[in-house]
């Protein structure tokens, strides 16, 4: 890809990903809320999806587009960037506040590293999904290496 224009491009590795819903109004509704606390909003609308990101549309809610019920994939979260603990902690408090089941409080996570620190929930469909911050101050507190 040419850099003649760095302006457009992503700082994220990934173009997008992309969940079903089997009540897309009902998901939606919990997306606007808790991606809010990350400071992500709609970027894209289509019918039967949207897309939320910062400036780029990077996480796709969707009805399946094959007409099939929407599954959970095993083993597949979805994380989100936190600029801060105190935003992982209003993301797991609005996902909950949402009907979002609790699958991990927020926290440190050192099996992950040493600075990482992120809340887990599960959303309305049972998705796996998860706010991190890396934390570089707790990367230096002693025994945390």
């Amino acid at each position: 890809m040419p850099d003649d224009n760095p302006s457009i491009l992503s700082p994220s590795i990934l173009s997008h990903v992309s969940i079903g819903t089997n009540d897309f109004d009902r998901a939606t509704a919990f997306y606007d809320r808790v991606l809010a606390t990350l400071g992500c909003r709609r970027v894209l609308e289509h019918p039967g999806a949207v897309a939320y990101g910062r400036a780029f549309p990077e996480f796709w809610v969707q009805t399946p587009i094959d007409g099939a019920r929407a599954a959970v994939g095993n083993g597949v979260p979805f994380g989100f960037f936190a600029a801060s603990r105190a935003e992982v902690d209003a993301f797991h408090a609005a996902a909950l506040d949402t009907g979002a089941r609790d699958d991990g409080a927020p926290g440190p996570r050192p099996e992950y590293g040493a600075p990482y620190c992120g809340g887990f929930v599960r959303d309305l469909d049972g998705h796996k999904i998860e706010a991190a911050y890396w934390d570089q101050a707790m990367a230096a507190e002693p025994g945390l290496d």
